[in-house]
């Protein structure tokens, strides 16, 4: 698998990340996700609402359901969500494998200057795998 993203909008969540060294960050995504490849085609900031950001995130869930909404009347597409981790480690973390689902959502990790991506499988009871998908910055 394939991911599609601006450099724009690579930029805009590289700044994100800085700009909260402390705590992580995080969105959903928007765009496109089919036979095998994906394109972000907007992101949409969301607060982190976890009761320990410097560790963990959790959408907003108003944002979530406004994104999901908005994007269903205009016939758009949230294909996952993307967060920070301020240790500097841009795979997924014990917490990430331990909440992940295998619904074919992409994950981003923004950390140490750089962006992955990420889409989980479930292996059985426990916690999700996740393999990497490469990103193509356009």
């Amino acid at each position: 698998m394939k991911l599609q993203i601006s450099s724009g909008d690579r930029q805009i969540l590289l700044e994100a990340a800085a700009a909260s060294p402390q705590a992580e960050v995080c969105g959903l995504l928007l765009g496109q996700n089919r036979d095998g490849a994906g394109r972000v085609e907007s992101l949409v900031p969301a607060r982190n609402v976890a009761a320990d950001p410097a560790r963990s995130f959790e959408i907003d869930p108003a944002t979530l359901l406004a994104t999901h909404r908005a994007a269903r009347g205009q016939g758009r597409q949230v294909i996952g969500h993307w967060h920070s981790h301020p240790n500097g480690r841009t795979a997924p973390s014990t917490r990430d494998a331990a909440r992940a689902t295998e619904n074919g959502q992409i994950w981003l990790i923004i950390a140490g200057g750089e962006v992955t991506a990420w889409v989980p499988h479930a292996t059985g009871p426990g916690p999700a795998t996740f393999q990497p998908i490469a990103i193509e910055v356009a």
